[in-house]
């Protein structure tokens, strides 16, 4: 079986090959780097949009899930009988990035067995059932339990929302569409802090909040029915075929055939074969890799989900009503992350990196004067409201939207999923720490202390991406691996 496996893979290589040499001797086709003719320019942005909306679908149910508890998770103590108790509420929170380290590690294997469209409608399904437990649960374990399933579904959609944008998106427009995802997180996590406004006034209301999102998992589902697969993907398979009608579907006619060599330039042998663990963590890959755990780590340890989370526990201590100044915390990161979409593509993804960070460092800077005994009191809600604003803004401008977007674009098409679940998976386990510790740190060591290291590792992430980070900005995914991973 493994034999006439072999043999197929053979002939399809040496397929592609010969088609690639056909379409390098037609007159007049002069290709760039990014496998479009310089005679007819780029291919159409529209194409490819709707099919982007889609997928971010994933993203915004991500947001959501990650907000929806900020409004509502008084009411769900009071209501399920764990008030005041900081570790269940710690770990109400944090559960679901337990859950989302499952999704996230397992997301690689799923895509590169059933590929996009189907791992997608796998992603939608835990979301609603764990949605419903969640909506009817009676006990805080119930609620645990809901939590934990939402979870897996938070770990799979963001994956993989950011690989399918990446390898369905033309290269001239591939960091704004990237940028989509980053909008539709925001979006969803507005959407979760509006719809949970009632929760504190109206009986039972936290119940509907989660009701609401089994809506859009259930549209996510059904429009993936429609959506083409990653012709990355198709080709991958040894499904060539498939790949030309994907790329004729998301870049027309004309651009079929100079994608489809683009693509075969950076194929290498051993496509067919199964990535192993070791070889991603001590292979040839290894250092993009730890570069992309580490900048995900980075991201979290910042302390970003923090204000996320907790918004509305902070900024009631600072004596501000939680839902003026939960909307203040998604209108910035709406702000921020449609800057970004402009952005993306002008000033490059290592120059939104190194400026957002830098701005969280000033922020989280605001943040620690404002709990000092220098500051006035008068003076103190001003810096600690407008510094979680200026964190929320420069956050979602670069430290958000890139490194899902960079290290997608970094990694070979072979590695690509699982490589990007390893480096997630980095994620999953600092945001699950993160989640579960804030409350209790914030009560023992002070918000001093705590911003004072959150603005500690936003320095060493800036340090980190000037000395590591590579700029992607305008390249194909093909040219990027020529340039980073080269033969050996």
């Amino acid at each position: 079986m493994r034999g006439r496996h072999a043999d197929a893979y053979s002939m399809y290589k040496r397929g592609t090959r010969d088609y690639i040499n056909a379409y390098d001797k037609e007159p007049g086709s002069v290709r760039s780097l990014n496998g479009v003719s310089k005679e007819i320019g780029n291919p159409s942005w529209k194409r490819s949009f709707l099919y982007i909306l889609v997928a971010s679908l994933a993203s915004f149910l991500y947001g959501y899930h990650l907000g929806v508890i900020n409004e509502t998770l008084e009411s769900i103590s009071n209501d399920l009988h764990f008030n005041g108790n900081t570790m269940a509420e710690g770990l109400v929170v944090s559960i679901c990035l337990g859950g989302g380290f499952l999704g996230s590690t397992f997301s690689g294997l799923i895509v590169d067995r059933v590929g996009f469209r189907r791992a997608f409608q796998l992603c939608a399904l835990p979301m609603i059932i764990g949605s419903s437990m969640s909506a009817t649960a009676k006990n805080l374990w119930g609620m645990l339990l809901g939590r934990l399933f939402v979870g897996t579904g938070m770990g799979l959609g963001p994956t993989l929302a950011t690989l399918y944008v990446t390898e369905v998106s033309p290269a001239y427009v591939r960091g704004t569409y990237g940028s989509f995802t980053q909008i539709a997180t925001s979006l969803g996590l507005m959407s979760s802090l509006l719809i949970g406004f009632p929760a504190k006034e109206t009986e039972g209301w936290w119940r509907i909040c989660f009701w609401v999102s089994a809506v859009p998992a259930a549209l996510l589902a059904l429009f993936m029915e429609f959506s083409p697969e990653s012709p990355h993907w198709l080709f991958k398979k040894g499904r060539a075929a498939d790949a030309e009608a994907a790329f004729e579907k998301l870049l027309g006619g004309p651009y079929v055939k100079g994608a489809m060599a683009e693509l075969s330039k950076s194929e290498r042998g051993g496509e067919a074969e199964t990535v192993k663990l070791s070889e991603l963590l001590f292979g040839h890959h290894r250092k993009v890799v730890f570069i992309g755990s580490t900048l995900f780590a980075l991201q979290q340890l910042s302390g970003i989900n923090s204000v996320f989370f907790f918004s509305s526990t902070v900024f009631k201590s600072a004596g501000v009503s939680s839902q003026s100044a939960n909307i203040c915390v998604g209108i910035a990161n709406f702000l921020g992350s449609f800057a970004a979409l402009l952005l993306m593509d002008k000033l490059g993804r290592k120059v939104l990196l190194i400026g957002s960070f830098s701005g969280m460092i000033v922020a989280m800077g605001l943040q620690a004067a404002s709990a000092s005994s220098l500051v006035s009191s008068s003076n103190e809600v001003y810096l600690s409201v407008g510094g979680m604003l200026l964190f929320v803004l420069a956050f979602s401008v670069g430290a958000g939207p890139v490194p899902s977007l960079l290290l997608s674009e970094m990694f070979p098409g072979r590695i690509r999923a699982k490589a990007m679940s390893v480096c997630l998976a980095s994620h999953w386990v600092v945001n699950f720490f993160v989640g579960l510790l804030f409350l209790r740190l914030l009560e023992q060591i002070g918000p001093l202390v705590l911003n004072t290291i959150f603005a500690t590792f936003c320095l060493v992430a800036v340090i980190f991406v000037k000395r590591n980070v590579l700029e992607t900005k305008g390249k194909s995914l093909q040219e990027i691996e020529i340039t980073l991973l080269p033969p050996e």
